[in-house]
């Protein structure tokens, strides 16, 4: 009985809330209730507005508040598990207050709604309300194959001559096309689609069918430069590269604020910023090779 009547007043108190909001935050049926879409993102909400809450505490504690608690870190899978990684190991064991929830994905996570602190992106940022910290590098898509793959297949003089090749496809680089900058003295991007061969969803896969000599791949020069530097692929459309694409460190606007966070860019962005810098040398070497 005890149970039936806090069943019946939780659920009078979402009905109310519901009321209160205009949506729907839970599907009934005879059966099950569970959240709707719309109530999971509120739900999200709530949980970032009562951790957000906490961490306000904690900042007006005082500066000699210690790091704690659970720091959550978006990256992109490569650069996440061989570069953030290690830092992230070395962040711990430095603070041992702290414990880490390292997300690694492809996709742009919206970090206030994912309740994310902080995100590595390679990209271009959009105007938003996000804090960035640059950490710099010299990281941009290029096109590679291996001598196995090249010596008896047409030349890559041009973007247009890859609908000649067998391609390998990462998607995160685009599945079935691949947009190059405009032509000397032109204006229009250049956009040269295709069928690919293998489609993966991994750096580390499409890689290794490049080096296996499979066909042509389109990846970052940090994914590919001990490779070009090896002889095992070579670098092709040189003049059809895209510029560079910056490397920074994401956050909401005054997550900066709570120790954890502030903790974390005061020890991982001069590593960061060190470790770029030897990517960037890399590419740079990779190029003039």
């Amino acid at each position: 009985m005890k149970d039936s009547a806090s069943m019946r007043a939780a659920l009078t108190a979402i009905t109310f809330l519901e009321q209160q909001v205009g949506a729907a935050l839970l599907h009934r049926t005879t059966r099950t209730i569970k959240l709707s879409e719309i109530g999971e993102r509120y739900a999200a909400a709530c949980h970032r507005v009562l951790v957000d809450l906490q961490e306000a505490e904690v900042v007006a504690a005082g500066e000699h508040i210690a790091p704690r608690g659970a720091l959550t870190i978006t990256a992109p899978p490569i650069s996440g598990e061989e570069i953030l990684r290690p830092i992230i190991d070395a962040y711990i064991e430095a603070f041992p207050a702290v414990s880490v929830n390292l997300v690694l994905i492809v996709r742009s996570a919206n970090l206030i709604e994912e309740g994310i602190d902080i995100a590595l992106r390679i990209a271009e940022l959009p105007d938003s309300s996000m804090m960035a910290v640059r950490i710099g590098g010299d990281v941009k898509p290029v096109i590679v194959a291996s001598p196995r793959y090249l010596a008896p297949h047409p030349r890559i003089d041009e973007p247009s001559d890859l609908t000649k090749h067998s391609i390998v496809a990462c998607t995160d680089f685009g599945s079935d096309a691949w947009v190059f900058p405009p032509a000397r003295n032109g204006s229009v991007p250049r956009s040269v689609q295709f069928k690919p061969r293998l489609v993966v969803n991994s750096v580390r896969v499409a890689l290794g069918a490049a080096v296996g000599g499979l066909g042509v791949t389109r990846l970052l020069t940090y994914h590919v430069a001990e490779r070009v530097q090896d002889g095992s692929l070579q670098l092709l459309l040189r003049d059809a590269e895209p510029p560079a694409r910056p490397v920074n460190l994401v956050l909401p606007q005054g997550r900066n604020a709570v120790p954890k966070v502030r903790a974390f860019l005061d020890f991982a962005v001069p590593r960061l910023r060190a470790d770029f810098a030897r990517l960037s040398a890399e590419a740079v070497a990779m190029h003039a090779g």
